[in-house]
C-alpha cells in the first residue's frame, strides 16, 4: 500500500503537469518552457521524494507529453499572426503525431527518428522572436531555413541519441566529464546558427512581450461583449463558416487530430483493448456528436457562456457516450478499461474545446488579413 505522502506528491505532480500547459495559449514561451522542465524533473521528484514504482507512470508520462504538445499546437491557432509560420508548424505537428501513432502501433523506435519533433523547437524559435519583434518579419525563407536547421542539427542527433542509441546524457557525462566540452561546443555552434539566421532583423521594440494578445472582444467567452454592428457582423461571419454546415474542414481536422491522439493514448495506456480501427471509429462518432450539438445550439441563438461551461457540458456528454461504448464494444470483441478511458477522454474533450474556441480566432485573423 503506497504511503499517503507518496500519493500526495504523485497527484500534485500529475495535477501540475495537467494544469501548467493550460498557460501556454496565454503565455506561450514561459508556459512551454515550464512544461518542458516539469517533464524533465517529474521522474527525479518521484525517485528522490517517494518510494513509488515508476513503471506504471511511464504510460501516463507519455500521454501527458502528447497532451502538452497538442495544447502548444492549439495555441498557434489562437496567437500566430504569421500565416505561413502557422501552416509550417501545423505540418510539423501532424508529421510528429503520425510518427508517434505509428510507433505506438509497431514499437519501431526508428520511426521516432524518421518523424522528429521539430514542431516544438520551431514553436520556441517563433515565440522567442515574438518577445522582441513582430513575428510577421519572419519570411518564408527564414522559417524554412530555421525548420531545416532544427531538423538536421538539433532533432536528428537528439532523436538518434534517445531512441536509436538509447543513451542517457547524464550517464554519458558521468562516464567522462570532458564530454561536457563537446556539449558546450555544440551549443556554441547552434547559437552561431541562430545569430546568422536573425542577423539582419529590423530594430527590436523595447521590453519583452511574454503574454499573447487578448482574443478580440467579439470572439470572447460571452456574446454580451458583442456590442457594435461591425462586431455582430464579424461574429455572424465566423459562426457561418464554423456552424452552417456539419461537414467542414474544421470537422475533418478535429477527427484527424483526435483520432491520432486516441490511437496514441490507446497504445500507451494500459487496459485499452480496442483496436486502432475501433478507437478511430469511436472517436469520430464522439467528434461528430459534439460538433452537431454545438451547431444545434448556435443555430438556435445559444452560445457557450464560458469555455469552462463548454468543457463541463461536453465532458458530461462524452462520459455518457463512453458508458454506451463500454456496453457495445464487447459485441465486437473489444473492451475498454473505464478509468483509463475516462482519463484520456478528459484530455481529448479539453483539446476539442480549445480547438473550437481558438479556431474561431484563427478564422477571424485570417479573414482580417485578406
Amino acid at each position: 500500500m503506497p504511503d499517503t505522502s507518496d500519493m500526495l506528491i504523485f497527484w500534485v505532480v500529475v495535477a501540475t503537469r495537467f494544469l501548467v500547459p493550460l498557460s501556454i495559449p496565454k503565455y506561450p514561451l514561459p508556459g512551454l518552457i515550464a512544461s518542458l522542465v516539469l517533464d524533465a524533473v517529474d521522474g527525479t521528484i518521484f525517485q528522490v521524494f517517494t518510494d513509488l514504482p515508476l513503471e506504471g507512470y511511464q504510460a501516463y508520462d507519455k500521454a501527458l507529453d502528447i497532451y502538452y504538445l497538442t495544447i502548444t499546437y492549439l495555441s498557434t491557432l489562437r496567437n500566430w499572426s504569421n500565416l505561413f509560420a502557422f501552416r509550417l508548424s501545423r505540418f510539423l505537428f501532424y508529421y510528429r503525431l503520425v510518427g508517434t501513432a505509428l510507433f505506438g502501433l509497431t514499437n519501431l523506435r526508428a520511426l521516432l527518428f524518421i518523424f522528429p519533433n521539430v514542431f516544438e523547437y520551431l514553436f520556441i524559435f517563433y515565440e522567442a522572436v515574438s518577445l522582441k519583434w513582430d513575428p510577421k518579419i519572419l519570411t518564408r525563407n527564414r522559417l524554412v531555413i530555421a525548420a531545416a536547421l532544427i531538423w538536421i542539427f538539433v532533432k536528428l542527433p537528439q532523436e538518434y541519441w534517445i531512441h536509436i542509441a538509447e543513451m542517457s546524457t547524464t550517464e554519458w557525462l558521468m562516464e567522462n566529464p570532458l564530454n561536457s566540452i563537446f556539449l558546450i561546443a555544440w551549443a556554441a555552434v547552434l547559437a552561431g546558427m541562430t545569430w546568422w539566421l536573425l542577423r539582419d532583423l529590423p530594430p527590436s521594440r523595447q521590453g519583452f512581450s511574454f503574454a499573447a494578445d487578448p482574443i478580440p472582444s467579439f470572439l470572447s467567452d460571452s456574446t454580451e461583449s458583442v456590442r457594435t454592428r461591425e462586431e455582430r457582423k464579424r461574429m455572424k461571419m465566423v459562426n457561418r463558416l464554423l456552424y452552417e454546415n456539419l461537414v467542414t474542414r474544421e470537422l475533418a481536422e478535429k477527427i484527424v487530430l483526435i483520432s491520432l491522439l486516441s490511437i496514441i493514448f490507446a497504445e500507451i495506456l494500459p487496459g485499452v483493448r480496442a483496436n486502432s480501427l475501433q478507437v478511430a471509429a469511436g472517436v469520430a462518432i464522439l467528434i461528430i456528436i459534439n460538433t452537431a450539438l454545438s451547431q444545434w445550439l448556435v443555430r438556435r441563438g445559444r452560445q457557450w457562456k464560458s469555455i469552462i461551461q463548454e468543457f463541463v457540458i461536453m465532458s458530461t456528454v462524452n462520459l455518457i457516450l463512453i458508458l454506451l461504448f463500454d456496453l457495445v464494444l464487447p459485441l465486437f470483441r473489444g473492451s475498454i478499461d473505464l478509468s483509463d478511458t475516462l482519463f484520456f477522454v478528459l484530455l481529448l474533450t479539453l483539446n476539442v474545446t480549445l480547438y473550437d474556441r481558438y479556431r474561431r480566432t484563427h478564422i477571424w485573423s485570417y479573414d482580417d488579413k485578406k
